[in-house]
């Protein structure tokens, strides 16, 4: 009898221990089990972190360089800048259109950059508003107001959006097949990596524009302006990494998203425009603060050569030896080129020829520019102020006041008040011999004795004592309030000196 093998149950028992199944049982308890014990991919268990970060001052780019400039108006002792600003605000309107993408008032950030600088920049804000309310309340009349001398105007004229738009895109897709897998064993045998970078960046501009004028005739100072323009970009960056396992896909997405602020790009075009509006103003070489790659402005530096013009040689050796001494040197102030002029010349100006026997425009102009910006500088310019006020001669003085009460105009002032004629006698000859006292000398030796203005004010007052300043010629008078309010001595051209320079009028 032949034996037949029973084979069926072989093959049912492999059937049903098939590794398949094996492994499907595997996953799916797997997957159970994260799903219960991992409550990080809970949607319900949602967070946000979010860092807490302390107030901090407001640092740019000009930060430090702000009071600088208002150290640089003590050291070249300029003129005080009485300044006001208008209301600066947009002009384009894109504010509003774009949902305040830029700001529509800077005003503040003008008041708060005028102020920072200090120094003899003296800022008087607009506010006719809060004025008139004081004015109702009565709490200050208004009697010790600082009145401008130069008012501010301007606003932001461009926002251009979209000037340029640009776009990068990366894809990488890789597949493959594993034909060795069984065919029951996994949903697919196919694996794949992909990966994707995408990348877009828009450019915009803006523009800020300003002008200074006089507040006086409400006219536009020439020259004395500002426009300056910044570029701000935007983009948007997108990465993607994808990976596809037999069926099972995984990945991962990053996006970023950056826009340079325009709100302070507004704001640095606003401190560096008030630099150069001041600086223009008062003929400061205001770009050394700005980098080492700025250049000179050439509105000072015409400016400065347009004041040389105008100068005797020994006027402009006095003001060089002046700025030598602020450098440190100790030259004297006395208009002559000696040897420790040119020493110290030759040691501030490499292009400066000991040989010569005239300080030249651009020395001038070199030496005016470089002047160090320190608190040792500023305390040199107070010792050299102290140096001339000590050594600056009577004459020129006694020159500004020798207008005095002609004899000739007393006596007819003196009848008229009805006074005895032994007084109007008295009193004409007394002025009579004041106007011979201080009368301009016929030989040398009563030139040089020629008193000074301390002798001749207590005659000047007797005068006007005895008249009762009635018929003191207004002239006169100007003259006593001009030397009495004489301004100290300090060093170096002001504003008045090379500013004037900047207006057609005074060319």
């Amino acid at each position: 009898m032949k034996i037949i093998g029973n084979k069926r149950p072989e093959g049912m028992w492999r059937k049903d221990v098939s590794p398949s199944k094996f492994w499907h049982g595997i996953m799916v308890c797997a997957l159970a089990f994260s799903v219960v014990s991992c409550q990080s991919i809970d949607p319900r268990a949602v967070e946000v972190d979010l860092p807490e970060t302390r107030p901090a001052a407001k640092v740019t780019s000009f930060t430090e360089a702000l009071p600088r400039l208002g150290l640089m108006t003590e050291i070249y002792a300029t003129d005080e800048l009485k300044i006001q600003s208008n209301d600066i605000r947009d002009v384009t309107g894109a504010a509003l259109s774009t949902g305040s993408e830029i700001p529509r008032d800077i005003t503040e950030m003008i008041k708060t950059t005028l102020n920072s600088m200090g120094g003899r920049v003296i800022f008087i804000p607009y506010d006719p508003a809060f004025i008139q309310n004081q004015q109702v309340t009565g709490y200050s009349n208004f009697e010790n107001k600082v009145i401008p001398e130069v008012v501010l105007s301007g606003g932001i004229t461009e926002f251009d959006r979209g000037l340029i738009t640009r776009g990068e895109n990366t894809d990488v897709s890789l597949e493959a097949e594993i034909k060795s897998l069984p065919g029951d064993f996994l949903p697919s045998k196919n694996v794949g990596l992909r990966y994707g970078d995408e990348a877009r960046a828009g450019l915009a501009r803006i523009t800020l524009d300003f002008n200074l004028l006089n507040f006086d005739t409400l006219t536009g100072i020439p020259k004395v302006n500002a426009v300056n323009s910044m570029e701000v970009l935007k983009a948007v960056a997108v990465k993607e990494l994808g990976i596809s396992l037999f069926g099972q896909n995984f990945g991962l997405r990053g996006t970023v998203k950056q826009v340079q602020g325009r709100h302070a790009a507004v704001r640095l075009l606003v401190e560096l425009s008030m630099m150069q509006i001041v600086g223009k103003y008062l003929a400061i070489p205001y770009w050394r603060l700005l980098g080492e790659d700025a250049l000179p402005d050439p509105v000072v530096l015409e400016a400065l050569g347009r004041f040389y013009a105008t100068l005797k040689e020994t006027e402009a050796t006095t003001m060089v030896q002046q700025w030598l001494f602020i450098y440190g040197h100790d030259v004297p102030l006395n208009g002559e080129l000696d040897e420790k002029t040119r020493t110290a010349l030759a040691a501030v100006d490499e292009d400066f020829d000991p040989s010569e026997s005239t300080i030249s425009s651009e020395t001038f102009v070199k030496v005016y520019v470089n002047i160090p910006i320190s608190f040792a500088a500023g305390a040199r310019q107070q010792e050299m102020v102290t140096l001339v006020n000590a050594q600056e001669p009577a004459e020129e003085i006694a020159s500004e006041s020798t207008d005095v009460v002609p004899a000739t105009e007393t006596t007819p002032a003196l009848a008229e008040k009805d006074q005895p004629i032994a007084e109007q006698e008295n009193l004409g000859k007394s002025a009579a011999s004041a106007s011979v006292e201080v009368s301009p000398a016929s030989s040398p030796q009563l030139a040089e004795s020629q008193p000074t203005r301390t002798q001749q004010q207590p005659v000047q007052e007797a005068a006007v004592a005895a008249q009762g300043g009635e018929n003191l010629p207004s002239k006169s008078k100007k003259v006593e309030e001009k030397v009495a309010s004489k301004p100290t001595y300090v060093a170096g051209p002001k504003r008045t000196g090379i500013g004037r320079f900047l207006t057609e009028e005074d060319w």
